[in-house]
C-alpha cells in the first residue's frame, strides 16, 4: 500500500462507491434494475428471471451485481421473440431508425459518467480509459447515423436478428457501438452479457437504447447453457462473436456447419519487432501507451522481437518507461474531493487471472525465462488493508521457453516477452508465432525494409514504428489465420456484414472457403 506524500491514507473519491454507481443505476432505469441484482430485456420486457450469481468487483473485491443467468428453454423464448421484433423492425423507415439510434446516443451522453463509473467497478477500468470507452461507442456509431444512406443503398436487413456474444473488457465501444450500428441497418440485436463483468453498464445502455424503441435483447447465462441459442438457432441471422480462440472455435465450428453469417475476433499474439533501429527516443515514449488497461485488450503488443545486436540499446530506451507506469485503485485519492488518480491501469478482470498470470510467469523463470523488470506492490496505490488479489504489477520476461504460454498466446495482461532474433527470417517466425494477429508493429529505419517485411508479417495491420488499434469510424478492421473468422468489419464492411446484398455477392473477410481482402 502507499500513501500520499504526507503519509496520509487514501480514501474512494467521494460519491464514486459502488453503492453511489447502483442508487444511480435505480434512478436512472428503474425499469431495469430491482434493489439487489439487474433484469434480463426479453420479448421488449425486463424480467427477473434467471439466477442472479454473486460477483465481487476486481477494484477491492467487493460484492458487485452479478449477471441474471437463464436457462436454455428461457433463451430460446427470448431469441424467437426477438424474430418477432426483427420482423417488424426491418421495415421500419430508415429515417426513423437514425432518429431513434440518435436519441439513444443523446441518453448515453447524459448519462456518461455513470456509465464510465460502472465499468470502473465492473471490470477495473481507471476512469480515463472508462470514459474513452464510453466516448467511442457514442461518437463512433454518430458516424454511422451521419452517414448511413450509402451503407444501405441496395442492401436489405438480415432474415434474422444478431446475436453478440462479446468479451469483458469493451462492453460499450466494441459490444453496444456494434449493436446499435447493426440495429441502425435493420436488424433487431441481442447480446448476452460477458460472464466475467459488465453487467450494470450493459444493462443501463440497453434501458437507454430499449425506451427509444431500439430492438434490443439481453440476457445472461453461460456459453454451454446458451449457445444453442444464441448461436445454433435458425432464428439467428448473424453471429458477432470477440473473445478467445478455444471458444472461438467452438463458435466456428456451429457457424461453419449451419452457413450462418458471421463476424469472429479472435485473439492472437501481437508482435512489436524492432530491427536496424536508432529511433530510440520514439520507442520510449509510446511504451507507457502499450500498457493502457494492463494489456487487457485486443490491440495489446505483449512481445517485443528484438534483434540481438540492438538489445542493449531496447532496454536502455524500454526499462526507463516501464518503470514510470502507474498502477492502483482506480477510485483512490488523497482527499475525497482530489480529482480522479492519473493511472496507467488498475486490477486485472479478477483474482483468478490475476493468479494464472503469477503462476505462468513463475514457471516460465523456472523454466530458463529470465526477469528483466518485476514491479513492486509497494509502489502501487491501494487503500488502507485493501483486497488487492486482482492486481498484477508490470512484469518483463527475456526469452520465455517453448513449454510456457507466454512463448505463444496472449497473456492479457501487463506481461511483457521479449525474445532475440539475429536474422531477418527468425524475425519474421517470432512475429508470426500465433498462426496469426489482429496488428504488429516494425521499427526499422529504412522504409524499404518495413516495405520489404510487413506483407510477410501475418496481422491484418501493420504499423510502421507506432502501434496500430481497431480503430474507429471507416477505419477497416480483421485479421488473419486464426486470429479471425468471418467478415472484416469497420467503416461500411460493419453495415455489410449485417446486412444482404445482390445474390452472389462474397463479403470481405477470412471464410474457411475463401480470403477476400477489401
Amino acid at each position: 500500500m502507499t500513501t500520499t506524500l504526507n503519509s496520509t491514507p487514501l480514501v474512494v473519491k467521494s460519491g464514486t462507491t459502488w453503492d453511489d454507481a447502483w442508487r444511480r443505476c435505480l434512478a436512472a432505469a428503474p425499469e431495469a434494475f430491482r434493489d439487489d441484482r439487474a433484469l434480463n430485456l426479453w420479448n421488449a420486457a425486463w424480467r427477473a428471471d434467471g439466477r442472479a450469481l454473486p460477483a465481487t468487483s476486481p477494484v477491492d473485491g467487493s460484492p458487485i451485481a452479478g449477471p441474471p443467468r437463464l436457462d436454455r428453454e428461457a433463451a430460446h423464448q427470448a431469441v424467437r421473440a426477438s424474430l418477432d421484433q426483427h420482423r417488424a423492425w426491418r421495415h421500419i423507415p430508415l429515417q426513423e431508425r437514425r432518429a431513434r439510434v440518435a436519441a439513444t446516443l443523446d441518453a448515453l451522453t447524459q448519462h456518461r459518467e455513470l456509465l464510465a463509473l460502472l465499468l470502473v467497478w465492473e471490470i477495473g477500468k481507471p476512469w480515463r480509459l472508462a470514459q474513452a470507452d464510453v466516448d467511442r461507442a457514442i461518437d463512433g456509431v454518430r458516424w454511422y447515423v451521419d452517414g448511413i444512406e450509402p451503407m444501405v443503398a441496395g442492401r436489405a436487413p438480415l432474415d434474422g436478428p444478431v446475436s453478440n456474444i462479446a468479451s469483458w473488457n469493451y462492453p460499450m465501444s466494441v459490444l453496444v457501438h456494434a449493436m446499435l450500428v447493426q440495429a441502425l441497418a435493420g436488424n433487431a440485436v441481442i447480446a448476452k452479457t460477458p460472464t466475467d463483468g459488465g453487467v450494470a453498464c450493459l444493462t443501463l445502455a440497453c434501458a437507454l437504447a430499449a425506451r427509444e424503441g431500439i430492438p434490443v435483447t439481453l440476457v445472461s447465462g453461460s456459453g454451454s447453457e446458451l449457445s444453442e441459442a444464441l448461436v445454433r438457432a435458425p432464428e439467428i441471422g448473424c453471429v458477432s462473436f470477440v473473445g478467445g480462440r478455444d471458444t472461438g472455435a467452438a463458435v466456428a465450428t456451429a457457424v461453419a456447419d449451419l452457413g450462418k453469417r458471421h463476424v469472429l475476433e479472435q485473439e492472437g499474439l501481437n508482435t512489436w519487432g524492432i530491427w536496424n533501429h536508432s529511433d530510440w527516443d520514439a520507442l520510449t515514449a509510446v511504451i507507457p501507451k502499450l500498457f493502457d488497461y494492463g494489456k487487457q485488450r485486443c490491440t495489446a503488443y505483449p512481445r517485443f522481437v528484438v534483434q540481438r545486436e540492438l538489445f542493449d540499446d531496447f532496454l536502455a530506451a524500454y526499462l526507463p518507461a516501464v518503470r514510470t507506469l502507474k498502477v492502483g485503485h482506480p477510485l483512490a485519492v488523497a482527499r475525497a474531493d482530489d480529482p480522479y488518480p492519473a493511472l496507467d491501469f488498475g486490477p486485472v478482470i479478477n483474482a483468478a487471472k490475476a493468479k494464472d498470470l503469477h503462476d505462468q510467469v513463475a514457471e516460465a523463470i523456472a523454466r530458463g525465462a529470465v526477469p528483466l523488470h518485476r514491479a513492486s506492490e509497494s509502489d502501487a496505490r491501494f487503500l488502507p488493508g485493501q483486497d488487492t488479489s486482482a492486481y498484477v504489477q508490470p512484469v518483463t520476461l527475456l526469452n520465455p521457453p517453448p513449454s510456457s504460454p507466454l512463448h505463444h498466446a496472449e497473456p492479457f495482461g501487463p506481461v511483457d516477452t521479449i525474445v532475440l532474433v539475429d536474422t531477418e527470417a527468425e524475425l519474421l517466425a517470432a512475429m508470426n508465432a500465433s498462426n496469426g494477429a489482429l496488428v504488429a508493429t516494425l521499427s526499422t529505419d529504412d522504409r524499404s525494409t518495413f516495405d520489404r517485411l510487413a506483407p510477410q508479417i501475418r496481422a491484418f495491420k501493420v504499423g510502421h514504428g507506432t502501434p496500430r488499434s481497431r480503430g474507429d469510424r471507416d477505419e477497416l478492421f480483421g485479421g488473419f489465420g486464426a486470429s479471425w473468422r468471418g467478415a472484416f468489419v469497420g467503416g461500411e464492411l460493419l453495415v455489410r456484414a449485417v446486412t444482404q446484398g445482390p445474390a452472389g455477392e462474397r463479403l470481405p473477410g477470412n471464410f474457411p472457403e475463401y480470403q477476400l481482402m477489401p
